[in-house]
């Protein structure tokens, strides 16, 4: 007699939950419903054979797990007005880009409730959003942060890794809410605000024929969804700030030494950051 499939709803269709769908669906072992906003996305998830269904609230009582793939607003609305319709049994997974907000939602609907809510990010993405950038292998190898109810509870991180392998993350990352708010703001959001910035040089305009690798690294994220940047960022306001002025000050340190024609400043500050990248990387002789 075969085991009876796992059930998971995906809740946003957009390039991390689509691509989300698509890995479950590839895996085979579960059954698969979605949703999303747009009847025109939901349709075309449908007729792509992504999923067996579109997810209603009906069906969303049976879900095993629920992973929320929407703008952390959003997302937390959404908590709170489906809350009461997961079942005491279920695992809710959130792939918000900040964790702080929602996971106090999160835990304490929990609470009330009797499920198990997880705050979770997913470490990928591409250059494009929406459903037909989605891909089922897009998180292959890649990390997944999840925020626990209790991060010394082995059966419980067990369950998680073991709900998460249709996506194949190459690994799993525990941290709190706000580590998680605190690393992000270093590793993605600074480097976006970079990016985004950088492009708006006036010289820019004339790159080709002039760039290689460093250009196409530094303004690969300067292409980004503005409407949800700008909520993360705001939504993580304190460490994007002090990220942001630790770095305006170290610019101005290059800054007043090239000016100043201070070859030796200059040079000590292009070492000290050599040795930084080798200390940080685990290089260091």
């Amino acid at each position: 007699m075969s085991e009876t499939k796992k059930i998971v709803g995906v809740v946003g269709l957009g390039l991390i939950g689509g691509s989300m769908l698509k890995a479950y669906n590839e895996s085979k072992d579960w059954t698969v419903y979605g949703y999303d906003k747009s009847t025109k996305v939901t349709k075309l998830a449908l007729l792509s054979e992504d999923m067996d269904g579109e997810l209603t609230t009906e069906l969303l009582s049976q879900c095993d797990l629920v992973l929320i793939a929407l703008y952390p607003k959003v997302a937390i609305n959404y908590l709170k007005e489906h809350a009461q319709h997961f079942k005491k049994e279920a695992f809710v997974i959130d792939c918000c880009g900040t964790k702080q907000g929602i996971c106090e939602v999160g835990f304490a609907l929990a609470k009330e409730y009797g499920f198990t809510y997880v705050g979770g990010h997913p470490m990928a993405g591409k250059h494009y959003s929406g459903y037909k950038y989605a891909d089922g292998s897009l998180y292959i190898g890649t990390s997944m942060i999840i925020v626990p109810p209790e991060d010394n509870n082995i059966r419980l991180l067990d369950k998680i890794k073991s709900l998460l392998k249709p996506a194949q993350f190459g690994r799993i990352t525990v941290t709190t809410a706000a580590k998680h708010d605190e690393m992000i703001a270093f590793t993605s959001q600074l480097a976006h605000v970079v990016s985004n910035a950088y492009v708006k040089s006036p010289t820019a305009t004339a790159h080709k024929g002039f760039s290689a690798g460093s250009y196409r690294d530094l303004t690969r994220v300067a292409w980004l969804a503005e409407d949800m940047w700008t909520e993360l960022f705001l939504e993580n306001k304190e460490p994007l700030l002090f990220e942001l002025r630790h770095i305006i000050h170290s610019l101005q340190e290059y800054e007043q030494a090239i000016e100043r024609d201070d070859a030796d400043t200059l040079r000590q500050l292009l070492a000290d950051g050599k040795h930084r990248k080798e200390e940080i990387d685990g290089n260091v002789k």
